[in-house]
């Protein structure tokens, strides 16, 4: 078994999330939170700053870890364990340019985002830490 690490943020301003629209590995359009693998040394809060600025464009600053989600997937017949750090973040600034494996960035009040999200696992846990 392969294991990967990831890390992102839940990015809350003024009662709205920020949300992205990407790929999925089979292809398919999907609407989560920004993320993505921790590199080698690098910690696991560095990395979610890192992968927000890169998939949306905007510098945040980390409030706290909200939560460590692990589950298990297969790429190209391979099983693979992730771990995934989330954080709690604010943006400082940003013009919302990003990634081009990115297709969008939009932010949506927070009360409709769990309707929007495709994974059910952002709905909980953006539920989880609204309250």
């Amino acid at each position: 078994m392969v294991y990967e690490f990831s890390a992102g943020g839940l990015v809350i301003d003024n009662g709205k999330v920020l949300i992205i629209k990407t790929k999925n590995l089979k292809g398919d359009i999907v609407h989560t939170f920004p993320k993505g693998k921790i590199a080698q040394g690098e910690k696991p809060e560095d990395a979610a700053l890192r992968e927000v600025q890169e998939e949306t464009g905007y510098q945040c600053e980390i409030i706290k870890r909200i939560d460590k989600v692990e589950y298990f997937y297969k790429r190209e017949g391979q099983l693979i364990k992730k771990a995934v750090y989330w954080f709690l973040m604010k943006p400082l600034e940003g013009t919302g340019e990003h990634d081009k494996e990115i297709l969008d960035v939009f932010w949506r009040e927070t009360n409709e985002a769990e309707g929007i999200l495709t994974y059910k696992s952002d709905g909980e846990m953006l539920k989880k830490w609204l309250k």
